[in-house]
């Protein structure tokens, strides 16, 4: 019971939720009562969770030293010793021909995503990680790919409004990541993740600001854009900015409290940002298919 405990926790099941972003353009396209688009827009969003899965296995088996001097970090199965490296890998290796094969099997054109996707988290893992600003926009771009993926599966067209959005957003959550790291290592924060020897928190401040700025104001452009009013009938998109501004603010104000630097957890562990991400959803749902 203890190793199907670990190997889950090897998972990181909890970050899965960064992959619900595969299912955006199933709403957004007015496909969410078609029974095919449903069905395999569930499956993409899986094989993320796979791949992805797999790429954090891979990383905690090359970050294992540095994070054995991470508070948290070090109560991580490969960290604390309670798995061993060659397991670890084997499993990685399955996983990722799990996810391969289903992404072959959805179409083609997803499978080149999912590389896509694959090729930037491993030069991430390996370099990207260590180079200022880079890295932040790396992680972001994964959020991207996996937006873009979800259509793809489905064969539609996704607003580029939409995904400079989720850049914008993708970047605002990165970056606070970034800020609860270094406020709770403080100056051991430099030895446990290089770069952010070159990040401060009065920078990634303004930082902060400016992307929630810019996915304020795309989100705004997208809503009112009268390519989406005409494809989805109605121009009250609009009506879910609220839910936006106030999830922004929510998270930001997180972040400035040192409560958390890690955005999945804010959206299992934060009741407030929870509900926000649910109203904004079925308000979104209302609107398109009303």
């Amino acid at each position: 019971m203890e190793n199907l405990v670990n190997a889950i926790r090897l998972l990181r099941v909890y970050q899965w939720s960064k992959n619900a972003l595969v299912l955006m353009p199933l709403v957004f396209a007015q496909q969410l009562l078609n029974p095919e688009a449903v069905i395999r827009s569930l499956l993409a969003m899986f094989t993320f969770c796979l791949a992805s899965s797999a790429t954090y296995i891979i990383n905690d088996l090359r970050d294992r030293e540095s994070d054995r001097r991470h508070p948290t970090k070090k109560n991580r199965p490969l960290a604390s010793g309670a798995i061993k490296p060659l397991p670890a890998a084997s499993f990685a290796v399955m996983l990722l021909c799990l996810a391969l094969n289903l992404a072959l099997f959805l179409d083609l054109s997803f499978l080149l995503a999912l590389l896509s996707y694959l090729v930037l988290t491993a030069s991430y893992s390996f370099l990207l990680k260590k180079l200022f600003i880079v890295d932040v926009i790396a992680v972001a771009s994964g959020f991207v790919i996996r937006a873009i993926a979800g259509a793809v599966v489905i064969h539609v067209v996704f607003s580029n409004w939409l995904i400079v959005c989720t850049l914008f957003l993708a970047l605002f959550l990165g970056l606070g990541k970034r800020r609860g790291e270094i406020a709770l290592l403080e100056e051991g924060a430099a030895t446990h993740r290089e770069v952010l020897n070159h990040y401060t928190i009065a920078f990634i401040d303004k930082m902060l600001i400016i992307v929630a700025g810019g996915a304020m104001i795309t989100f705004t452009i997208y809503t009112c854009s009268p390519e989406v009013v005409s494809r989805i009938g109605t121009d009250k998109l609009y009506m879910t900015l609220p839910f936006v501004i106030y999830g922004l603010a929510r998270y930001l104000w997180l972040v400035e409290q040192n409560e958390t630097g890690d955005p999945s957890q804010v959206l299992l562990k934060d009741m407030p940002t929870c509900i926000t991400v649910i109203l904004w959803a079925v308000s979104c749902a209302l609107i398109i298919y009303s």
